[in-house]
């Protein structure tokens, strides 16, 4: 039986490009592996960065501010304690997700909650030119409250959007699905996605045939990028799970101008932004005397 005959989609999304996530060093001797944000892949529309982080302390990712954008971090193993210059503190711990709005500013801190080694993925979700100023906000998940469902050897956490009939409470200002698959070995997968967005899968670990069953198998660490389509099909043909990271976004269309942590639409509003944080105004007041604990 061919692909074509197995897939159920008119127009199935296939690799377009694929980008093996390289280590670097970030924040205080934070390790990740930054798979959007590279030279091989600066971004995709509505994405600006995706780093599957390793913390172990006194490493992480002490004061910093943003602007402009919204960060998704999702823990896979131990913990990470936010604190920000608004009062805001909490720990989310192996499968929570806290999904913060910066919108006009943000300085904050993410630290390593205990001993031992801290894993994670975050994702940077650009927001459009109306909603850059929007006040801050955050929405954050406990594992138990992430929709979950398991069918024919597929498990799926829904952490943004739909699947498998279970949708997830999460609000996208940028319309985003993030959804977090395991499949089984001999398992397959058939998500729909919608035509317009853009679409990527990350590997956290094993290896699987994305798109069409005669391609090479990609494995861990590895971001795929997907053509345009209706979904995707998804086939473990190893002797061990396959699990992976689902996302894709409405484009915004719009010009990006970036300096490091602060995302706007042209270079004056950066110039702006740099101001606006150094004299500690426009959203950025309480920047200058708040220091994390």
């Amino acid at each position: 039986m061919s692909d074509s005959d197995q897939c159920p989609f008119d127009s199935p999304r296939i690799v377009m490009n694929k980008v093996l996530s390289k280590s670097q060093q970030e924040g205080d001797g934070a390790l990740v592996r930054r798979g959007i944000g590279r030279s091989e892949l600066p971004r995709l529309d509505p994405f600006l960065m995706l780093d599957h982080f390793s913390v172990t302390p006194p490493a992480g990712f002490p004061d910093h501010p943003h602007r402009g954008f919204e960060t998704v971090t999702y823990m896979l193993e131990g913990g990470i304690t936010h604190q920000d210059f608004a009062g805001r503190k909490g720990t989310i711990r192996t499968g929570d997700v806290q999904w913060m709005t910066a919108g006009r500013g943000i300085v904050h801190s993410e630290m390593p909650a205990g001993e031992g080694t801290h894993k994670g993925i975050q994702l940077w979700i650009n927001l459009s030119a109306t909603d850059k100023m929007i006040e801050p906000n955050y929405q954050e998940l406990l594992s138990e409250d992430i929709p979950s469902a398991e069918q024919d050897g597929v498990e799926v956490k829904v952490i943004a959007g739909e699947a498998m009939g279970v949708h997830s409470p999460v609000y996208t200002r940028t319309p985003t699905m993030f959804l977090d698959f395991t499949l089984n070995p001999g398992a397959e997968l058939h998500q729909t996605i919608p035509d317009s967005w853009n679409a990527f899968v990350y590997v956290i670990e094993g290896e699987g045939f994305f798109g069409f069953q005669c391609c090479s198998p990609i494995t861990s660490h590895h971001v795929v990028v997907l053509s345009l389509g209706d979904g995707v099909s998804v086939w473990n043909k190893s002797s061990d799970a396959l699990r992976f990271v689902l996302i894709g976004g409405q484009p915004l269309n719009e010009p990006v101008a970036q300096y490091g942590p602060f995302v706007m639409n042209t270079q004056s509003e950066i110039e702006k932004t740099i101001q606006d944080y150094h004299y500690s105004k426009n959203g950025f007041e309480n920047g200058k005397s708040w220091r994390s604990q």
